[in-house]
C-alpha cells in the first residue's frame, strides 16, 4: 500500500508548482508516484496543456486522478471517497501518493504551502507536519519554496523507506485499509493462493486480487 501525503494551501499559494517539482524529484529516486488532485471548480479540463493535471503528468507521475464536484477522472462520477480510499483502491502499486487539496482528510499527513502571513491552515486542521514558505514562520519543519528536492528527501525518509518491503496481503474493508500482522498476511495469502492453484490455471501467478461484495 502506498504512503500518502497531501499539499494544502490557499488558492494561488503555489501548491501545484511545488507539488509537481516534488513529484519530479521522487521519480528521480526511482519511486512509483501517483497524484490525486481535489478541486471545488466544476467543468474544468483534464490533462490538457496548461492544466494542473497536465503539469503533474509532465513532471513524471505514473498516474494522475482529478477529483471535482462534477467528475472524477478516471472517468467516473464522484463517490465522496476519502483520499486514503482513493489511493489504496486505485494506486495500490504506487510507492507514494501525492495529494493536492483534501485539507479536511483525516489521518493524512499534510504539507501546508504558504504565500501570505494571513494564511494559517495548520492552526485549524489536523495532520500538518511541515510548512513550505518563503516567509519567516516557526514550525517543526519549514522548507523554502525552492527546496523541492529537500521536501522529496523528507517525504522519502519519513514515509517511503519504512515501506520498502511490500505487504504480502492487503485487506480493504469498505475501502478502508486494515492493518494485518505478518502471520495473518501469510495465512490469508496461503488460503487464497491454495484455492487459486486448485483451479490449475495455465499462466504463472504472481499476484491475486480478490473482491468480495456482501
Amino acid at each position: 500500500m502506498a504512503a500518502i501525503i497531501s499539499f494544502i494551501g490557499y488558492h494561488n499559494s503555489g501548491k501545484t508548482t511545488l507539488a509537481t517539482q516534488v513529484v519530479t524529484h521522487l521519480k528521480a529516486k526511482g519511486l512509483r508516484v501517483g497524484v490525486i488532485k481535489s478541486s471545488s471548480t466544476q467543468g474544468i479540463e483534464f490533462d490538457t496543456a496548461g492544466t494542473d493535471t497536465f503539469k503533474h503528468r509532465q513532471a513524471g507521475a505514473d498516474e494522475v486522478m482529478l477529483v471535482t464536484p462534477d467528475q472524477m477522472v478516471l472517468q467516473t462520477r464522484p463517490k465522496n471517497l476519502s483520499l486514503a480510499v482513493l489511493a489504496h483502491r486505485y494506486f495500490c502499486d504506487a510507492d507514494i501518493v501525492i495529494g493536492e487539496g483534501f485539507k479536511e482528510a483525516r489521518q493524512i499527513a499534510k504539507i501546508e504551502v504558504i504565500s501570505s502571513p494571513e494564511q494559517n491552515l495548520r492552526g485549524q486542521l489536523p495532520g500538518v507536519i511541515a510548512v513550505a514558505t518563503d516567509l519567516d514562520i516557526s514550525a517543526d519543519y519549514v522548507f523554502r519554496l525552492d527546496e523541492a528536492a529537500e521536501i522529496a528527501d523528507f517525504i522519502e525518509k519519513r514515509f517511503v523507506q519504512k515501506r520498502r518491503h511490500p505487504e504480502k496481503t492487503a485487506l480493504l474493508v469498505n475501502g478502508k485499509k486494515i492493518v494485518l500482522k505478518s502471520f495473518i498476511q501469510d495465512s490469508l495469502a496461503g488460503v487464497v493462493s491454495g484455492y487459486v492453484n486448485a483451479l490449475k490455471l495455465a499462466e504463472d501467478i504472481d499476484e491475486i486480487e480478490l473482491r468480495i461484495k456482501l
